[in-house]
């Protein structure tokens, strides 16, 4: 059985028995008229817990729209940097916005030549910032978006690094945009400098914000076509009010009842899409959206349809985007495919995920769990065990060549079941995971010079078959990047995680201009302030440090081959 639902170019098909469990809900949430309270900017459609802080968080709706006002506001800042040569953006930011932007520029620069640079920094890592503070900063932009603790370090490391090239004065204050809300700290700061500023929606958050200032300013900046993406945002729009043939209320249906039923894992695959970066968008709205209150959908980002973990299993729904025209064989359940352009999936998304928060009963908008790690790091940089010798220097339970194997004492041993290889250790990690739960791989590395690191999930997933004689689900995520998109839902979903962290050795740190600590021991802090709360929370939990890490990254694959 097969439904196809198009509309404002987007196509969205349901195959095998997911058409049976979603049209059921469908009917429900057409009956309830959720369509129109949506589009229409229903703040109770999540019930009155959730109506104040939805209030102010649906701005995102109109935003195709209402974000063509950008064009005239970057007007002078893009003319500006066009002719004093200044091609290299790099945004420092965090979360949805983040990847939104990368998003739009991988995808429409992934075969052209000749286009600005658009380098995301959404991280600590010293390696990594050093990097890009290597390149030309004499065709350098930073555009400074969100109030993280990452952003305003790297605020911070790029004003002095301007500095030391030689750039003051104006000069100075014109290689930073600022996007934030004008009565904002950042927004009042940037002001006093002399730095432009471009005002965010107050009624937008970074998770729901794909079409807003905050991804699109960076965007327009590298070359890329924001009226093409809102062009085809809008297109969709008319369909939203849909009862029927509306492809975001199906969607929203078939991820509602996914997650109501015994199928809490969303696995993603891209099959031709042409959406370079996509995935990892929809995974931090889909993990931040419905993980919490012990609730939610676990999404699973793989490397393609024929990746391990994209088999069929009985907790698992696949998604591909793009199309896929072979069918299921009998009594084999195919899941959903969508297509279409970039501008309305990220729209479509959004509002499947409100729907599909309805459908659970959870707030879309809130992050209830995140500020915990946030809290937990700063903590750490308050004390002395905030100091890179000091968490290093904690002995390990097993060291083999370059890898460090750590795990929560006293019980580490005993989890880790006497290894004494490094192919043991992975093995009883892997053996760990609570059945029909999963192992969320997060690595506090660079993730260019140690793009390696990326491999380990379907590794892992792999050897997970291999060793347990079923699968398991296995997650990747650059931290701290996913704090600000899955993290909560590792500390807010369902309580059935494991987690398996991966520090490296910093040869070379970057200091924080202004502040008492290093690029390097920040990072450290916040991988231990999250691996912190995780443990408070009795779920399994190790941490592989390297003492080299393209050496520790080659032996992990070895071992796990």
């Amino acid at each position: 059985m097969t439904s196809v639902v198009t509309a404002g170019g987007i196509s969205v098909t349901i195959r095998g028995v997911v058409v049976d469990e979603s049209e059921t809900l469908l009917e429900r949430l057409v009956s309830d008229g959720v369509p129109g309270s949506l589009t229409s900017g229903n703040a109770k459609l999540w019930g009155p817990d959730a109506a104040p802080l939805a209030a102010r968080r649906l701005g995102w709706l109109g935003l195709p729209e209402t974000s063509r006002s950008l064009a005239d506001l970057l007007a002078e800042p893009a003319g500006e940097a066009r002719a004093a040569g200044l091609d290299r953006i790099v945004l420092a930011g965090a979360g949805g916005s983040a990847l939104a932007a990368e998003a739009m520029f991988r995808t429409a620069f992934r075969s052209a030549e000749g286009a600005a640079e658009l380098i995301v920094l959404d991280t600590t890592d010293p390696h990594e910032v050093s990097g890009v503070l290597a390149g030309d900063l004499h065709r350098t932009v930073v555009v400074v978006s969100g109030e993280s603790i990452e952003t305003e370090s790297l605020r911070r490391v790029f004003g002095r690094a301007f500095s030391k090239a030689g750039l003051g004065g104006a000069e100075l204050a014109r290689r930073f945009v600022v996007v934030a809300g004008q009565d904002s700290a950042l927004g009042r700061a940037a002001g006093e400098v002399g730095h432009h500023l471009v005002p965010a929606e107050p009624d937008v958050d970074g998770r729901y914000g794909a079409l807003g200032a905050r991804a699109l300013v960076p965007a327009a900046l590298a070359g890329v076509d924001v009226d093409v993406l809102l062009d085809d945002a809008a297109r969709l729009l008319a369909a939203l009010r849909q009862p029927y043939d509306n492809p975001a209320l199906a969607l929203g249906a078939v991820l509602g009842a996914s997650a109501l039923g015994t199928r809490d894992k969303l696995v993603i695959a891209d099959h031709g899409s042409g959406l370079d970066g996509f995935a990892g968008w929809a995974e931090q709205l889909v993990g931040g959206a419905l993980g919490k209150d012990g609730k939610g959908l676990l999404p699973v980002v793989v490397e393609g349809v024929d990746a391990p973990g994209f088999e069929l299993a009985d907790d698992l729904r696949r998604v591909i985007l793009g199309r896929r025209q072979d069918e299921p064989g009998p009594g084999r359940e195919a899941g959903v495919s969508v297509a279409g352009p970039l501008g309305a999936q990220f729209l479509l998304w959004e509002y499947a995920a409100a729907v599909a928060a309805r459908v659970l009963g959870v707030d879309p908008f809130d992050e209830p769990d995140v500020g915990e790690s946030q809290e937990s790091t700063a903590a750490l940089l308050r004390s002395e065990e905030g100091t890179a010798p000091t968490v290093v220097s904690r002995p390990p339970e097993l060291v083999s060549g370059a890898v460090e194997v750590h795990g929560a004492a006293p019980q580490a041993q005993d989890a880790l079941r006497g290894a004494q290889t490094l192919t043991e250790a992975m093995d009883a990690i892997l053996e760990g995971v609570p059945d029909g739960g999963y192992l969320a791989v997060l690595a506090y590395l660079d993730r260019h010079g140690d793009a390696a690191a990326a491999g380990l999930r379907p590794l892992l997933a792999a050897r997970a078959a291999k060793v347990r004689r079923r699968p398991a689900p296995v997650t990747f995520g650059w931290g701290p990047r996913y704090l600000h998109t899955v993290g909560q839902y590792h500390k807010g979903g369902p309580q059935n995680g494991a987690f398996l962290q991966v520090t490296g050795a910093v040869t070379g740190d970057v200091p924080v201009p202004g502040r008492p600590y290093s690029l390097g021991e920040l990072q450290l802090a916040q991988a231990f302030g999250d691996l912190r709360v995780v443990r408070s929370l009795g779920r399994p939990s190790f941490r592989l440090h390297l003492r080299d890490r393209a050496e520790g990254l080659a032996q992990l694959a070895e071992a796990l081959a």
